[in-house]
């Protein structure tokens, strides 16, 4: 089909006007803002389920940048054939239409990438509900030049305007939904914006310029795609009840509150991207997990002087608040003032010290305080901190320490399969402490993959831990068995265990403990309520 066959836009009507040339630029603006706004939510869609790693994101720029160029070549071929502003607007209407459909695919599809590892999970998943979408977004430039250049002279001029426009839409989306959107309304809501703009966008045009009023009609679309809000509790086959309390996305990841109850029994746990950051008996106030109460034993054993204590990543705020009952002022960071909140309203997180919402680099470069204690407790799973594990971080952490500190770390390690990632986290703080020690929160015999591991260290010779200076503080009896077990567990690594120092410019983390990052992900789905995480 030539440039006149029928379908094309009658000359003088619309493309030769002002009006349509401002229509035009504003659905470049439009449509390349929205494909980095789902680029980005693609992350708080999957994350739940895989994570928020190098992997998921490698995967969600993988499947945009693939996406796109199809959509770029398709949308050429299109445009030369059928260059007709109908088919570029039919096009629009059919993304937004594919936009609404992901919340309401996201489960079924998830649930199917479940048993394919956390890298082909995360990239079929992506493809699958952001690339039908994303691919069509990707025909609109071509189309948007092949239309406007009809009637311009300079070819060039009209190409390199209309991928600045798309440029700038890009940006836009890219600001608005990293500092805006994604912290005030649910990612389920968001996605139902993009399909109405881009449904609305498309029954613009031929309401306006083509006089259709049935066209309208499409404004219904958005409200047949109701998203789901998610099943907000369950029970499950031996009875307990799973309530979600909170689901909230931050700028730094999705955030739930999840209760457990069963009987006279009710547990309260907090996942950031599905994986939990603490847990309590809600009767007792007491933590359900052995990792911290080896993070506040083992320091307290071995110096039970000590004065201040700083805790670094607050989870549900359960360290600092032990560490305040002993009568240490306790300061704490956490990078997410959202945590924070929900630890104060949900946990009773409450300290006498002062509470900084900021990175916790940024905080040790900035503060000249020292601590008796330093806990540094956060290893998501997903990331694992490098930046606050490199030999330049843990050079400025040990001079916020006293002479007599004692630092203890919690990590998610693996200590005999693939050790080579903890095996350098150690050697690295080998090289700024004079003493090291390491303590399994697991049998290492029976390791599978890995585990929380706590990890001391120490300016001056690790002192002796005296068991009996925490023998009468109390622990859930669920962790009690661990936690007596876990105090003397401590571990060497062989001689000649590969390893590296990690440093600024070379931290691979996230490659290296990749195999770890799969296991931690199956076990969270294996168990979690799967339709609670969604």
């Amino acid at each position: 089909m030539t440039n006149d066959a029928p379908d094309a836009v009658p000359a003088g009507h619309a493309v030769g006007s002002r009006a349509f040339l401002s229509y035009l630029i504003a659905t470049a603006v439009v449509c390349g803002a929205l494909v980095m706004v789902i680029e980005i939510l693609g992350s708080r869609v999957i994350g739940p389920f895989f994570g928020v790693s190098l992997f998921v994101w490698t995967s969600l720029i993988t499947v945009t940048l693939v996406a796109l160029a199809a959509g770029y070549a398709a949308g050429g071929v299109l445009s030369d054939r059928w260059p007709s502003p109908a088919v570029l607007y039919a096009v629009i209407l059919a993304a937004g239409v594919l936009a609404l459909a992901i919340p309401l695919l996201k489960g079924m599809v998830l649930k199917g990438a479940l048993g394919w590892g956390l890298r082909t999970g995360a990239l079929a998943s992506s493809l699958v509900l952001f690339g039908p979408s994303l691919f069509l977004l990707g025909c609109v430039s071509p189309y948007l030049i092949k239309i406007a250049a009809r009637e311009v002279r300079n070819i060039g001029r009209t190409v390199g305007l209309f991928y600045a426009l798309s440029t700038t839409g890009s940006f836009l989306g890219t600001v608005l939904t990293g500092f805006f959107f994604i912290a005030y309304f649910r990612v389920s809501m968001i996605f139902t914006v993009i399909g109405a703009v881009l449904i609305a966008l498309s029954a613009g045009y031929f309401l306006l310029f083509r006089r259709r009023a049935v066209a309208v009609a499409a404004l219904a679309l958005p409200f047949l795609f109701a998203p789901p809000h998610g099943i907000a509790a369950k029970t499950l086959a031996d009875g307990t009840t799973v309530s979600r309390v909170v689901d909230k996305d931050t700028y730094y990841g999705n955030l739930k509150i999840v209760d457990y109850t069963l009987g006279g029994s009710h547990q309260r746990d907090l996942l950031i991207d599905g994986l939990v950051q603490g847990g309590v008996d809600m009767g007792s106030m007491m933590s359900l997990y052995e990792y911290s109460y080896l993070l506040e034993f083992l320091p307290y054993g071995m110096n039970p002087k000590g004065k201040s204590c700083l805790v670094i990543g607050l989870g549900a705020g359960l360290i600092p608040i032990w560490y305040e009952q002993r009568g240490i002022r306790t300061d704490v960071v956490e990078i997410d003032p959202d945590v924070v909140a929900l630890a104060r309203d949900y946990f009773g997180f409450s300290v006498s010290g002062e509470v900084f919402v900021q990175d916790a680099r940024y905080f040790l470069n900035r503060t000249r305080n020292r601590y008796d204690y330093i806990i540094l407790d956060v290893f998501s799973g997903d990331t694992t901190p490098g930046h606050v594990l490199s030999l330049e971080a843990l050079q400025t952490l040990r001079r916020r320490m006293t002479d007599h500190g004692i630092l203890a770390i919690n990590l998610i390690g693996s200590l005999e399969r693939e050790p080579f990632m903890t095996a350098s986290i150690i050697r690295t703080l080998e090289q700024v402490f004079a003493s090291v020690e390491v303590h399994p929160n697991y049998v290492v015999e029976r390791e599978e993959t890995g585990g929380n591991i706590t990890v001391l260290a120490t300016p001056g010779p690790m002192p002796p831990f005296d068991r009996t200076r925490v023998a009468g503080f109390p622990v859930n009896p669920g962790a009690r068995e661990g936690v007596n077990r876990f105090l003397e567990n401590r571990f060497r690594l062989p001689e000649g265990t590969p390893a590296m120092v990690l440093t600024d410019d070379y931290n691979p983390i996230d490659f290296f403990d990749l195999r770890l990052k799969e296991w931690l992900r199956s076990m969270i789905l294996k168990n979690s309520e799967v339709d609670i995480l969604i």
